[in-house]
């Protein structure tokens, strides 16, 4: 099966990202609650201000899986498919580049952006920090991101996931020295941890370039020969793509960061429950948003070709793939939340007890959404091979900000639920999302001209 052939690499590449990120949280959990409430405040404004970038360097998949679709139409081997999937690749890195300037202009001052929202001024200080070592690692990521959706267009991801598994022993390694030190160093604490994801970063990204440049299949289509000539027109067409995506995913985000700026109102010991549940439920998400990647390339390749039968059955099948998984997944957190939380932290400190008490009951609530959570990303993604991203963008707005955040504020403060209330909102909006995704592709996915 093709699509499970793809998606599986590509999970497993996501998931292995995702433990870079668990394992940062794990050894600042070790260190300190207070560390790993500040680097969860750090981690949710990084992510929204790498979201216009990200969701641009993700219309490349699209972009390409059609242009190579084209080349499997009859006569298409001449219509110069290959040349188009290079300019294609080298727009969406140079479009998602332009996007990173100000995002980093603001992660720069993160410290006095996380006191304007109201968070605590250690915790704020500890944040700026942390991401004033680790910012930097967005220009390599974005770059990673781009390659990775050409690997995927050409159904080649093994190699992402590959050189992610490195990057993950790597990342593990660096974290625990550079946080704790050792052999007589004390260690940078924090920093330490925005440091080693930095350095992974790179690693990512110029492992995954050297085996696109050495490759005898992929190097022929020299990605990076030029990439800063400017092609308006490419430009453009990554950017009507790409930036719903960007919304999209800033929507999603946004709502998780509000939740965990939220929750900073409600002390340090609830923002570092809500980073045990959050990081356990992104963990989770990372192989639907596989399934999802692989759904993109697919119904983009079979799209291109004209090949709607194919395409169809593609985006279905996805779509049970995603939906089987999280089902089991929801069973699982639900049965052994206690026991996930209490592995976050040293349960020797003062607080951790009450930390880890809070995060299974929402880790529960996390378990409840994870059915959801699969189909909105799964349906997403076939969407997007369609390239068909505004009206999804829209349906996030009114799941996630429209429901989900109104109805969890209401919850927590003026219904009494504190932060359990937070975690039931994000779980009806993501209800309301997944209904709503799928809805639309099984409209799309019903037209003869399949969209």
């Amino acid at each position: 099966m093709a699509v499970l052939a793809l998606a599986w690499p590509l999970a497993l590449t996501n998931l292995s990202q995702h433990l870079m990120t668990l394992t940062n949280a794990v050894i600042l959990g070790w260190h300190s609650t207070e560390a790993l409430a500040a680097a969860t405040l750090g981690a949710n404004l990084y992510w929204v201000l790498m979201a216009p970038a990200l969701g641009t360097g993700f219309a490349a998949g699209p972009i390409l899986a059609q242009a190579r679709g084209q080349g499997r139409r009859p006569g298409g081997a001449g219509r110069g498919w290959v040349r188009e999937m290079r300019r294609g690749a080298r727009a969406s890195l140079l479009a998602s580049l332009l996007l990173l300037i100000p995002s980093l202009l603001v992660l720069w001052h993160a410290e006095a952006v996380l006191l304007l929202l109201g968070q605590e001024a250690r915790l704020a200080a500890l944040a700026g920090e942390y991401l004033r070592a680790m910012m930097w690692g967005l220009l390599p990521f974005t770059l990673f991101i781009v390659l990775r959706g050409f690997t995927a267009a050409m159904e080649r991801p093994g190699p992402a996931l590959w050189i992610t598994g490195i990057a993950v022993g790597l990342n593990a390694l660096l974290c625990r020295l550079l946080v704790f030190g050792g052999f007589g160093w004390e260690g940078l604490g924090i920093a330490g941890a925005g440091l080693a994801s930095l350095l992974a970063d790179l690693f990512l990204a110029g492992g995954l370039y050297a085996v696109v440049a050495w490759d005898r299949q992929l190097g022929r289509f020299r990605l990076l020969g030029r990439f800063w000539r400017w092609d308006a027109a490419r430009i453009a067409e990554v950017w009507r793509v790409g930036l719903p995506i960007s919304g999209t995913m800033l929507l999603e985000i946004g709502v998780f960061t509000a939740a965990a700026l939220a929750m900073g109102w409600f002390g340090a010991v609830a923002v570092a429950a809500h980073a045990i549940a959050l990081q356990v439920a992104a963990c989770t998400f990372m192989v639907p948003m596989g399934i999802g990647q692989a759904a993109t390339a697919r119904v983009g390749i079979l799209a291109g070709a004209g090949e709607a039968a194919g395409a169809r059955l593609a985006g279905w099948v996805s779509v049970g793939l995603g939906a089987g998984f999280m089902a089991a997944m929801a069973l699982l957190l639900i049965l052994l939340a206690p026991a996930i939380a209490r592995a976050f932290l040293d349960m020797r400190a003062a607080d951790a007890a009450e930390a880890a008490a809070l995060g299974a009951v929402l880790l529960t609530v996390a378990g409840l959404f994870q059915l959801a959570d699969g189909i909105q990303a799964v349906a997403g993604g076939a969407l997007r091979g369609l390239k068909d991203t505004r009206v999804p963008m829209l349906l996030a707005a009114l799941g996630y900000w429209g429901l989900g955040m109104p109805v969890g504020l209401g919850l927590a403060l003026p219904g009494g639920f504190g932060p359990l209330g937070i975690w039931l909102g994000l779980a009806a909006g993501l209800a309301v999302v997944a209904a709503l995704m799928l809805r639309r592709w099984s409209r799309l996915a019903a037209a003869p001209a399949l969209g």
